[in-house]
């Protein structure tokens, strides 16, 4: 496929009203697309449509009827759409014994679950559009699958699976880029749900590990993946807390989960320390 031709395009981003994918619609904006935002927290979301003049749909994605609808309306708004941009997500904490079936599920919904039923959906319009393309963000957790992690991981695993399937099935009409996000500065640690059994400290020493961890900027995750895009690149893999756990998988798969543990207790140790 020839490179990927932002002006004037319609394009759909979901997760839009704060982190990457403010940015992307910001960025989105700048090149020359026509913005169909979706999230669920209608002030934010209405604020960055103000700035980018952007289109919005509030909606809840872990709601499987309202997802549905949301994408019903924006198919028969735009028959043709040139970008679709599944970015929304949500993080849980807490082992799989600390959390209830409801909480592990509302993961799944929100992250694998509305972009299957999103793209299903909106598929004829990308079909329709000459050149479009397909963004699926995963994370550094769909490489690698850490302990307290087990809803998260497996949604990202997951999504991580359909892409790859679906970038075979729409091979020559439609792109499709699958992101690896590692530690991004986003709002993603301070909005994490925690398990209904994680006891308040052990949620309040998480917290503090993974902010030290979000270190790479949201406007530049933004610009690497949009260059993604324009480039047709099928992965992408962003900072080195995304790079150099791929490149362990890959070198040693059961021994660079070890290593993995050993370097987030070493952390945990270090944030203790520093916090008393």
């Amino acid at each position: 496929m020839t490179d990927f031709v932002f002006d004037g395009g319609t394009a759909v981003v979901t997760g839009a009203a704060s982190g990457i994918g403010a940015e992307l619609a910001a960025a989105l904006a700048r090149r020359g697309c026509r913005l169909v935002l979706l999230d669920r927290d209608a002030d934010r979301l209405a604020a960055v449509a103000a700035r980018t003049g952007g289109t919005t749909h509030v909606v809840d994605l872990a709601d499987r009827a309202a997802t549905l609808a949301a994408g019903a309306a924006i198919l028969a708004a735009h028959p043709r759409i040139r970008l679709l941009v599944n970015n929304a997500g949500m993080a849980l904490g807490g082992r799989f014994d600390q959390i209830t079936l409801p909480e592990y599920e509302q993961v799944l919904d929100v992250n694998f679950h509305a972009p299957v039923r999103l793209t299903h959906t909106l598929l004829p319009a990308l079909r329709a559009e000459p050149g479009a393309h397909l963004v699926l963000v995963s994370s550094v957790f769909g490489l690698l699958a850490p302990a307290g992690q087990t809803a998260y991981a497996a949604s990202k695993f997951a999504l991580r699976g359909f892409g790859e399937s679906l970038r075979q099935e729409l091979a020559g009409e439609v792109g499709v880029t699958l992101v690896h996000p590692g530690g991004i500065r986003t709002r993603i640690a301070e909005s994490a749900r925690v398990g209904s059994g994680v006891p308040p400290e052990q949620d309040a020493a998480d917290r503090k590990v993974w902010e030290r961890l979000l270190t790479f900027p949201a406007d530049r995750a933004a610009g690497l993946i949009l260059d993604a895009v324009e480039r047709r690149r099928p992965r992408l893999l962003i900072g080195m807390t995304a790079k150099a756990p791929d490149l362990a998988a890959r070198l040693a798969p059961v021994g660079a989960t070890r290593v993995q543990g050993a370097a987030e207790r070493g952390l945990r140790r270090l944030v203790a320390r520093r916090a008393g």
